[in-house]
Parts: structure tokens; C-alpha cells; sequence
């Protein structure tokens, strides 16, 4: 490439990275976007696109750059250039006093202030910047030492891959700042309800969802989650004179701060300011826990000094749990996809922050059995980092000797089948796999958008195919007829051909997404993609051993255990040759194409497209002898943007 050329296009792709940068900030940490997504995307696109062409130009801090492309072995530990160390908790108004009262006898006078922020219920992670660019990203670990999650970390589209320049002061050659990374409420139950649907146990809270994200070797796994941060402060020495200064600054260079903080000039103040949040936090999109109390000139914090685990100069403010009391009327059992049976309180009504409850998770027979929980108890259920409610405890004092213990019955109460506990399982588990529930969520799961995509597929749909014995499972969609559906309650012969026209079109979806669609246990969207890979067709894998299952990078013991398993069940035998019959694509495509358009060249997919669903437009590109990507690299041809 020229002088000229390469300086020409270099010009571009600065351009194209301050604008973008420029974009993700207005959007990730202002909230307020000033472009539309198709004009973000063009952006995307563009540089994607000149990246490809011109690998040698691209950059680690380039907004394309967020994913990194292969898994880790394990996590190194990296040593925390100042200790995290933990807040001290206090739980009363009382106990904020005393801290105030602390605060003065050491200092020795009351010239002090307060900033008071919101404590997010998260994972406290410190990011590294050098020279404005983000190196590395580490968890608290034991404060001392950490686990280098730089790779995960990256893929937060709030953190920033390179710092914008503040007003007043210059960008520090080092800087370490912290944060708390987190899971919003609605991302928390996106997330288990995507587990939900391939057989995955559930986060119990988005703390530890959270938690788990931020500890997946696989940087692509970890970009699926919606995972985001707020940075609460910095360690680097000399960025400003006080805290609530910093805050301000580490703003300006693009960090996401939380708007809610306030600079108090006593502890009367900090008590009101905590007391309004006590209420009000249910209005936030993501859980906090309480409130975080520091003082706000550094200089003072140095004379504070600190305990060997905790600061002087700050204290925690926790929320009291939000709890009531009800009596537990009854307990119901659900029945998943996967057979799994999980128990479910029925409560006498009762308010709590704000809505009424009416049923709280049990989790499972252990738990209950934990709690003593008896139907009839009268009991305290709480929120809390939950999204669900859940029994807490017992009160035993009220018990009149009619109460009633629980035990997961041995059949299944929605088929009568043998319910069954596996070794090493907490979840017991109908093992009739004809059981009505986990037959219209294994069809639901099917026709699912990752899987066979099939439109108008509802579970009401579903539920009256299956209560009317039209089929029995998923592979029996493809025997139906029009005039079948077209006599169900609530469809007409309109809806009846789309299902049927849907149906239709599904039989040439990639073999990826039948692997997904058969609902394998713990086979999520990203392994079925590899499974597919590696083995081509249906019969290839499903003669593979458990042994040679376990060799590939993303399948563990569970998995490799699950999916063997799955292939010698008789039923799964009969199941795969009705979609052999039906015409259903069970392998890869390896034929060569008629069409050669995009013969060796490969497509990397972003955005909604609007003709197709980006399945449709993969499987059109491998139609005509191309190859796609999940990111690019310099083997990227094309990039498409919705």
C-alpha cells in the first residue's frame, strides 16, 4: 500500500473510531444518542470493512476489537496496585452516627463532607489504563490478587477501550480506577429464561449472574450477556483533591458514573438522602443494596487511614431486606422442558416494595427441607437481590400442629410418570419424556428463533396441538395439515397456511440450529454451532462417545455426559427419523454449489436485517459457497449491517 493510500486511510479510520467512540459514549454512558442505529451501524460497518481490507491498520483499542477470538485456559492473577478492600457494613441509623462520631474524634474537628452514591449489587472488578488505553481488567479476588478478566471485560460496550481527554487536567500516563460491574433486572431475567429454555440451572440472583459472566473463559460467551458498569472511583494518586471532584473528571474521560450522587455537609443529611432511596430504589432498572458513605477530601481519607480489611473513611449503608409476612397456602409443582420439577410457593396475598405477591420460588426439595418450610407455615418472604420473591423463613412460634411437611411426589403431576432424582442433582426430574409440559416446551423450544425459527408457533398454539393429541412432539409439526390448524380455537385458515408455509421453510434452517432445536441438555446456541462443525451430521454425532466429546474445547464432562446420552435414547432414535422423513436438514452443508458467487469468501453478520433473519442470510451465503464468521478478522470479505 502507498504512503498516500495508507495515509488516506488512515485518516478514515481515526475518523471512524472518534465518531464511534464519540457514539458509545453518548449511548452507553450519557444515555442520551445522538444518531439513529442504522447510522451507528453504517459507521460499524465502514470500519469493520476497512479493518478487514487493511489488518496491518487496525488497533487493540478499535471499537471493533471488544471480542477476543479464542477461548482462555484459565484466568492468571494479577496483584492490585492499591488493596480492594471491603466496606464495613452498618444497618441502622444509629450505627451511621457512630461512624460519624468515629470520623470526628479521629480528625479531631467537624470540617468534613459526605459523598453518599448508590451501592450497586454487583461484582467489583479494577480496570488499568496506560496512556488513555484500557490493558487490563482484574476481580476483586482477596483484595490483594485478582483474576485477569481483561478479555470479558472488554466486551462491556461502557467501558472504554480508550479514555476521552478531560478539560482541565491531562490524561494520567497510569490510571486505575474501580467499578462495580452488573446485570440490570430485565437483562437478569433475559438471561434465565435463555438458560431456562436450553436446560441450563438458573442464576439465583443477578449478583451472581453477573459473577459468572465475568468468569466464562470464552470472551464470546461473555459478550451475550448484558452486562454493564458503573465506576465508583479511582486509585491512581493526584487526578483531583477530592472524591466527588474524580468522579466529575473520570466522567468527562468516558466512564459511566452513577448520576446519583450527592456532596452532604453532615450525617443528618446522609441519614435523609439514604432514607429517600429506601423506597424509591424500585423505580432503578438494576438491584442496589444500599447506599455507600465516603468523605470527600483525599487528603483526609490519609489521615483516616484504614482497619487491615476496611477503610475509616467510608462505610456501607445496607437497605433493611424488604419482607413480609403471609401464610404459605399451598405448593405447587412445575414441571420444565428438561423434566426438571421445581416447587412453588402459594401465598396468601400479600404487598411488598410496591406490587402484590402471590407466589415465591422454593427452589428445590433440599431447600424446603432446609427451612422446614410446611404448607399452612406462616412465613417471611423477601425480594432482596432477588427478581422472584422467596421464602425466607419459618415462623415456628405460629405453627398450630396442622401444618403439613412437603416431599416431591414419586409421579409426576402432570403425566403420572416416575419422577426420579439424578446423582449429584439438586432438581428432581419426571423421566417420562411424553410428559405433556415437557412436550410443549421441548416444541417451543424448537421452534424458537436460535432454533427452527418457525413463526406463529405459540404456546397457546402449541398447548391446544398437544391437548388435542394433533402431535406428540416436535417432529410430529411436520406431518400437520391446514385444515388441521385451521379448526383450532382462534386460528384461521390465514394463520393455519403461515404456520404451515413457516414449517416448510424451516426444513433447509442450518444443521446448527436443529442441534440447538433438539434441546439437548446444556447444548446452548455457541456448542451446537461447534458440534456442528466438527461433526457434520446427525450420525456422526450421535455415534460420538462421551470420551471424545469431552476432547473438544467448549464441551465439559455435563455436556459431553448429556449429549451422549440424549443419542441413545431410543425415543431420540424415533424422533430423528420422523425429520428424516419430513425432510428436515440433518447436516451440514457440504455440497458444492451450483452458485459459486461468494465462493470462498466470508461473511461476518451485524445488526436486524430486514428481508431476512440472520440465520436465512447465513444459510444463503453458504448456499452459494461462502463461509461466515462471528467476528472479523483479516480473513473478513464482507461485513453485513442490518
Amino acid at each position: 500500500m502507498g504512503n498516500v493510500t495508507e495515509n488516506i486511510v488512515m485518516e478514515r479510520l481515526n475518523e471512524l473510531r472518534t465518531q464511534i467512540r464519540h457514539h458509545d459514549y453518548c449511548y452507553y454512558v450519557r444515555t442520551m444518542p445522538e444518531i439513529s442505529d442504522a447510522g451507528y451501524d453504517r459507521l460499524i460497518r465502514e470500519l469493520e470493512a476497512l479493518e478487514a481490507r487493511y489488518p496491518e491498520l487496525a488497533t487493540p483499542d478499535s471499537p471493533t476489537q471488544r471480542v477476543s477470538g479464542e477461548p482462555l485456559e484459565g484466568f492468571t492473577q494479577v496483584t492490585h496496585a492499591v488493596p480492594m478492600l471491603s466496606l464495613a457494613n452498618t444497618y441502622s441509623k444509629a450505627e451511621l452516627k457512630e461512624f460519624d462520631d468515629r470520623v470526628y474524634k479521629l480528625l479531631g474537628h467537624r470540617n468534613y463532607e459526605y459523598v453518599v452514591e448508590l451501592k450497586i449489587d454487583g461484582v467489583a472488578v479494577a480496570l488499568v489504563y496506560e496512556e488513555g488505553l484500557f490493558v487490563r481488567g482484574s476481580t476483586r479476588g482477596d483484595g490483594v490478587r485478582g483474576d485477569d478478566i481483561t478479555a470479558n471485560l472488554r466486551t462491556i460496550h461502557s467501558i472504554p477501550l480508550r479514555l476521552r481527554k478531560p478539560k482541565s487536567i491531562a490524561l494520567p500516563p497510569l490510571l486505575e480506577v474501580r467499578g462495580e460491574a452488573y446485570l440490570s433486572r430485565a437483562g437478569f431475567e433475559r438471561l434465565n429464561q435463555e438458560r431456562e429454555d436450553e436446560g441450563q440451572p438458573l442464576f439465583a440472583n443477578p449478583r451472581n449472574a453477573a459473577a459468572g459472566s465475568l468468569k466464562l473463559l470464552n470472551s464470546k460467551l461473555a459478550a451475550q450477556r448484558p452486562l454493564n458498569i458503573f465506576v465508583y472511583g479511582a486509585v491512581t494518586a493526584g487526578l483531583a483533591d477530592t472524591h466527588f471532584r474524580s468522579l466529575d473528571l473520570l466522567e468527562e474521560m468516558g466512564f459511566r458514573v452513577n448520576p446519583h450522587r450527592k456532596l452532604l455537609p453532615n450525617v443528618a443529611k446522609v441519614v435523609e438522602y439514604c432514607d429517600s432511596w429506601e423506597d424509591s430504589r424500585e423505580q432503578l432498572e438494576y438491584e442496589t443494596d444500599g447506599m455507600v458513605i465516603k468523605i470527600n477530601l483525599y487528603s483526609q481519607h490519609e489521615q483516616l487511614g484504614a482497619t487491615a480489611k476496611s477503610p475509616r473513611w467510608a462505610i456501607s449503608y445496607k437497605f433493611p431486606a424488604r419482607q413480609a409476612t403471609t401464610k404459605l397456602q399451598d405448593i405447587k409443582l412445575q414441571v420444565g422442558r428438561t423434566g426438571a420439577i421445581t416447587p412453588v410457593a402459594i401465598l396468601e396475598p400479600v404487598e411488598l416494595s410496591g406490587s402484590t405477591i402471590s407466589k415465591a420460588t422454593l427452589h428445590n426439595e433440599d431447600e424446603i427441607s432446609r427451612k422446614d418450610i410446611r404448607i399452612g407455615d406462616r412465613v417471611i418472604i423477601e425480594k432482596g437481590g432477588e427478581i422472584i420473591p422467596k421464602v425466607v423463613a419459618v415462623i415456628t412460634s405460629l405453627r398450630t400442629g396442622g401444618e403439613k411437611v412437603f416431599q416431591i411426589p414419586d409421579s409426576c403431576p402432570v403425566c403420572g410418570g416416575k419422577v426420579e432424582r439424578p446423582p449429584e442433582e439438586v432438581a428432581s426430574r419426571c423421566t417420562n419424556p411424553l410428559c405433556p409440559a415437557q412436550v410443549v416446551g421441548s416444541i417451543l423450544h424448537f421452534s424458537s428463533k436460535n432454533a427452527m425459527d418457525i413463526e406463529g408457533l405459540g404456546p397457546a398454539l402449541v398447548e391446544q396441538l398437544v391437548g388435542n393429541r394433533l402431535i406428540a412432539d416436535y417432529a410430529d409439526l411436520y406431518s400437520l395439515r391446514q385444515e388441521d390448524l385451521a379448526a383450532l380455537e382462534r386460528m384461521g385458515g390465514k394463520s393455519a397456511r403461515n404456520v404451515i408455509e413457516a414449517l416448510e421453510r424451516s426444513k433447509s434452517r442450518p444443521f446448527s440450529a436443529l442441534l440447538f432445536g433438539l434441546g439437548i441438555r446444556h447444548v446452548g446456541v455457541v456448542a451446537a454451532e461447534k458440534l456442528a462443525d466438527l461433526f457434520g451430521a446427525i450420525e456422526a454425532l450421535a455415534d460420538a462417545s462421551v470420551i471424545k466429546l469431552q476432547e473438544i474445547s467448549e464441551v465439559g464432562p455435563v455436556m459431553a455426559k448429556s449429549t451422549s446420552g440424549f443419542f441413545r435414547d431410543p425415543q431420540t432414535f424415533r424422533i430423528i427419523e420422523k425429520l428424516r422423513q419430513a425432510g428436515v436438514k440433518l447436516a451440514a452443508d457440504t455440497s458444492i454449489p451450483v452458485d459459486t458467487r461468494f465462493q470462498d469468501k466470508t461473511f461476518v453478520f451485524t445488526g436486524e436485517l430486514t428481508d431476512f433473519t440472520r440465520s436465512q442470510a447465513e444459510g444463503l451465503v453458504k448456499q452459494w459457497g461462502g463461509k461466515t464468521s462471528s467476528s472479523v478478522s483479516r480473513k473478513t470479505d464482507f461485513v453485513v449491517t442490518g
